[in-house]
């Protein structure tokens, strides 16, 4: 009888398991949250990252202000021997070394890149010394490199050239046509509209130079292509569009020192 008893109660409380239609319906309600909340979160890694971006143009835009005071208004610039002759090369104003054999670019570290000394980055190796230096305030969140003429795809800008970021000394024209830095060096030019006057931006500013297309697409989450920029008067915005082709004025920033610049 007692063995009766329990067999009963088995039968009376049966334990309940996931009918396969149930498994399936959950499933298919986890894959909709998924799908749902995915590319949200990609959203909110994608802003947080143009946030990281725009606040490190804030700090190297406090360092390009004490440099401008210390050095009379002339933006961070290198020279080096170009083909038997000096030449002034913007991208040298500060970062690391890169890996672009050229203009000094893989030779120059972050010993000898001027603007790096305003930057609290530590004591900084000779750049005798063999490895990189690493200046993680000049590496942006958003780089994701492009397709360089005359190198190929690269990932990252900051690897190639030693910075995420690029001075604004010419326009898209060519690099003859300077702009806040001379042909020959030396003091920024009179600037009509500081609040208009990019000075650093990341290099998908330059993506159309000279009519090209240097595929720098993804940097800020956008098809199109996209740059943060920091102004003259050290305020940052971003991340603003940059049209198709040569164009050197938009509503939201000029590479122009003032309306129909003309290189003295």
């Amino acid at each position: 009888m007692i063995r009766i008893a329990k067999i009963n109660a088995r039968t009376a409380n049966p334990r309940r398991a996931f009918t396969l239609i149930e498994l399936l319906v959950v499933i298919a309600i986890i894959a909709l949250l998924v799908g749902i909340l995915l590319p949200a979160m990609g959203s909110a890694r994608q802003a947080a990252k143009n946030v990281a971006c725009l606040s490190r143009l804030q700090q190297l835009g406090v360092a390009i202000s004490q440099y401008l005071n210390d050095s009379k208004d002339c933006l961070p610039q290198v020279k080096v021997t170009v083909f038997g002759s000096p030449q002034v090369i913007g991208a040298l104003f500060g970062g690391k070394k890169g890996s672009l054999p050229a203009y000094g670019i893989n030779e120059y570290g972050a010993e000898r890149r001027p603007l790096n000394r305003y930057l609290t980055i530590g004591e900084v190796p000779p750049d005798s010394e063999p490895g990189v230096a690493e200046v993680e305030a000049f590496r942006s969140p958003c780089d994701v490199g492009g397709n360089i003429p005359g190198v190929g795809s690269v990932r990252s800008m900051y690897d190639l050239i030693g910075s995420s970021y690029t001075l604004n000394d010419h326009t898209l024209d060519g690099e003859s046509t300077s702009t806040l830095v001379p042909r020959g060096g030396g003091k920024m030019p009179n600037v009509w509209d500081t609040t208009k006057v990019w000075v650093l931006g990341s290099h998908t500013i330059y993506n159309y130079q000279e009519n090209g297309d240097r595929g720098m697409r993804g940097w800020y989450g956008k098809k199109d292509v996209a740059a943060n920029l920091l102004f003259l008067d050290f305020h940052v915005k971003g991340p603003v569009t940059v049209p198709t082709g040569v164009v050197n004025t938009t509503p939201d920033y000029t590479f122009l020192p003032r309306g129909n610049w003309v290189v003295p």
